[in-house]
């Protein structure tokens, strides 16, 4: 195996180390840069990437990454893992989604070396992580006041990125359009196979998404023959080819005893927002039968707010014994 390079690091067949990338200085000259962790092993096989906080207040990320790079299937690594579990460090110090410009980076890529401060970070991450990789995986969670069941995404027609999405054994698969400027369309541009993982809710750590998502990783590596590793028993993903999102009929305070992971019908009742006084009210009706895979966590609520996202499903396999018991609803 020859040295991995890097930046400006070269790193050895069968050794580790963290490399700082240099991105910019802070308004008082502190440096910035992007912290890779480079674990090469010492056998032939893929570049992977995993990475995190790509939006800066979404962390579940960092706790999935450290425990990774921590397990010991690591041991007897083929080919290559770049852990970055901190890629917006500027919105990951303030706990806030976006760059200090108020840019949100997953919509900067593929960026540029003479553009603005996300355009710079994306450019540098897609040159020196992305782009020396096979495959990949990006973790997020739901945007702040939301939270998301485990779930990988996937662009419709990546048969590729199917069988892994399925070997990383999520409660829910969904086939989802890519869109301009984020990570996974540009790596799909320039044939790497990302995977993207959402679970949980920003600023929150929750062990059920953190042990999905380290396990599926896992899972993933595994199946490239990058390490050993026997996984858990799971059941298998349920595979949604469309989602939507239930709005708020009206504004007011909502109250609904829905969980994520639960199973609706259409038509069905689901949340009702009332006034604070109680005087009037509004049902929320499921329009399609389906799984619920993400939720508002705000009671306070507008008409138009988004309430419920819903993967779509088929009536016949909603009929099928739910793939989810009791106690693993979140």
């Amino acid at each position: 195996m020859k040295n991995f390079t890097i930046g400006t690091f070269s790193i050895s067949a069968g050794s580790q180390q963290t490399v700082d990338l240099p991105i910019s200085v802070l308004a008082n000259r502190t440096p910035i840069s992007l912290p890779v962790h480079v674990i090469h092993g010492s056998r032939e096989g893929p570049v992977f990437f995993i990475s995190g906080v790509v939006h800066g207040d979404e962390i579940l990320g960092v706790e999935i990454i450290r425990r990774v790079v921590g397990h010991h299937a690591l041991k007897d690594l083929a080919g290559t893992l770049l852990a970055v579990p901190i890629v917006n460090t500027f919105g990951f110090l303030n706990h806030s989604r976006y760059m200090p410009d108020r840019r949100d980076l997953n919509r900067s890529f593929p960026g540029s070396d003479r553009g603005s401060l996300a355009s710079l970070l994306a450019d540098l991450f897609m040159k020196e992580v992305v782009l020396r990789a096979q495959y990949g995986i990006d973790l997020h969670t739901a945007a702040l006041h939301r939270s998301n069941l485990p779930q990988i995404r996937i662009a419709p027609e990546q048969q590729e990125l199917l069988s892994l999405a399925k070997k990383f054994a999520a409660p829910v698969v969904l086939i989802s359009k890519l869109r301009d400027g984020t990570l996974r369309s540009c790596a799909k541009d320039k044939g790497v196979n990302v995977l993207l993982y959402e679970a949980g809710e920003a600023l929150r750590f929750d062990e059920t998404s953190i042990a999905t998502g380290v396990n599926g990783i896992l899972n993933v590596m595994a199946s490239l023959k990058m390490i050993s590793h026997r996984a858990p028993a799971a059941k298998p993903s349920t595979i949604s080819k469309s989602s939507t999102w239930l709005r708020a009929p009206e504004g007011g305070i909502l109250r609904s005893e829905i969980k994520l992971g639960a199973y609706v019908k259409k038509g069905e009742k689901i949340g009702e927002i009332s006034s604070p006084l109680g005087e009037a009210s509004a049902a929320v009706i499921s329009e399609d039968d389906g799984i619920v895979v993400g939720r508002t966590n705000l009671p306070v609520v507008n008409r138009g707010d988004a309430l419920f996202h819903l993967a779509r499903m088929k009536k016949s396999t909603l009929a099928q014994k739910p793939l989810f018991d009791e106690d693993e609803i979140i």
